[in-house]
């Protein structure tokens, strides 16, 4: 299981270890974060959503610091 508090992977994170990481509902959840842009920056490898852990990292931490 992937949390926040350990250390994220040395790899690009897929939509389902998003799912995985923040505990959402489904998949459907990251996509509608892409669609508004609310959710960590991602891009395409070919038909494949991926995210940078360090992106995703970034955008916890604006997350946390607008919860300030």
């Amino acid at each position: 299981m992937l949390t926040m508090a350990s250390e994220l992977p040395n790899r690009f994170l897929t939509p389902e270890d998003l799912v995985e990481m923040f505990e959402l509902p489904s998949v459907e959840t990251v996509y509608q974060w892409r669609r508004k842009r609310t959710g960590p920056r991602g891009f395409r490898v070919g038909r494949h959503l991926r995210f940078d852990p360090t992106d995703v990292r970034a955008w916890v931490d604006s997350r946390i610091e607008e919860a300030a």
